[in-house]
């Protein structure tokens, strides 16, 4: 295949997932049974994501100045499954760039890679060749494998002698001022609440000027209460919320949301920390120290960090050349055809 059937092809099933065929709505129904997570707002949302960067002019601009060639080599791929078709971008990278890959789909899954591969070879049959789902991953000459920082030691181990791309827990952070509208704030609850909070776009930490008044905070994302009505978020709200009563531990409750005061960046499902501070210069460092465990800051005040920057609501819908962990992975492929 040329580079521009390749593109024709993935047009094609962008313009299939925006459609919802009655056997994708099937899938997406079964989904959220298989796995709570996957409900159906959520799933609906990561396809909208996709499809909008699977037309011509956003996969010819992303892939300008790529050469029209294909690649003999193999590329494992390890799926995380935290968020719907969270590894999609990885499989485009390496089929649109003409290389073969072997794909080990996250046990999370709940069947959506599945049915968005066999898509794409209906589209294009010559895609039949290109990939393989497998259930153990071995004769690779590549490898890009996504997990946490426990699981990313594993694959340094195993997968440290062959050219790789391996990323470990990150996590995604709000700088406020106190100056934002209702409606900046309601963006914000999407990059807060979006997936329940578990994807490495998902903000898990506000960094608020002192004195700030979080009551301005909650009023601006009340509309997303209804995140307290899905049984697995709910009930680690109630845990981490009686945690923080039995210890003692100072924090602001809005009914579906804890705040609570702390340095880290990861805060657990259904709270968000925070920071205070007093300039924004100190914010700046701490970003930027902080920056291999930071994905990405959503602020509407212009930051110098390291950390892409992304306006309030936009942290979910990454571009095609918003890369995970600021690796470029079709510079990578492509140095190691």
């Amino acid at each position: 295949m040329t580079k521009q059937q390749r593109i024709n092809a993935f047009v094609k099933l962008g313009e299939l997932l925006k459609k919802q065929p009655e056997d994708l709505t099937q899938i997406i129904q079964l989904a959220q049974h298989k796995n709570p997570w996957y409900t159906v707002k959520n799933v609906e949302s990561a396809l909208h994501a996709i499809s909008s960067n699977l037309t011509e002019e956003r996969l010819n601009h992303w892939l300008q100045g790529y050469p029209d060639s294909g690649s003999a080599k193999t590329v494992g791929l390890i799926l995380a499954g935290n968020i719907p078709l969270v590894g999609f971008h990885d499989i485009l990278c390496v089929l649109i760039s003409g290389f073969k890959a072997k794909i080990k789909v996250s046990s999370d899954d709940a069947g959506l890679t599945t049915y968005v591969l066999n898509s794409l070879k209906q589209i294009e049959p010559a895609f039949e060749a290109a990939f393989e789902i497998v259930d153990k991953l071995k004769d690779f000459d590549l490898v890009i494998a996504t997990g946490s920082n426990n699981t990313a030691r594993y694959f340094d181990y195993y997968f440290g002698s062959k050219p790789h791309i391996i990323r470990r827990n990150r996590n995604s952070v709000a700088v406020i001022t106190g100056q934002e509208s209702p409606a900046q704030l309601e963006a914000l609850g999407h990059d807060i609440f979006d997936y329940f909070g578990l994807g490495c776009r998902s903000v898990s930490k506000l960094f608020i000027p002192k004195d700030y008044g979080v009551a301005h905070f909650f009023e601006g994302i009340a509309d997303f209460k209804d995140v307290s009505e899905h049984y697995k978020y709910n009930n680690n709200y109630d845990y981490n919320k009686s945690i923080y009563l039995i210890n003692g531990d100072k924090h602001f409750d809005n009914g579906f949301l804890l705040l609570k005061q702390d340095q880290r960046t990861a805060s657990p499902l259904s709270v968000v920390y925070y920071e205070e501070y007093n300039r924004l210069e100190d914010v700046e460092k701490e970003l930027n120290q902080q920056a291999e465990n930071i994905q990405c800051v959503v602020s509407e005040v212009q930051l110098n960090i390291q950390s892409p920057v992304f306006h309030f609501g936009e942290s979910q819908c990454p571009a095609l050349d918003d890369y995970a962990d600021g690796i470029n992975t079709l510079d990578f492929l492509f140095a190691n055809q």
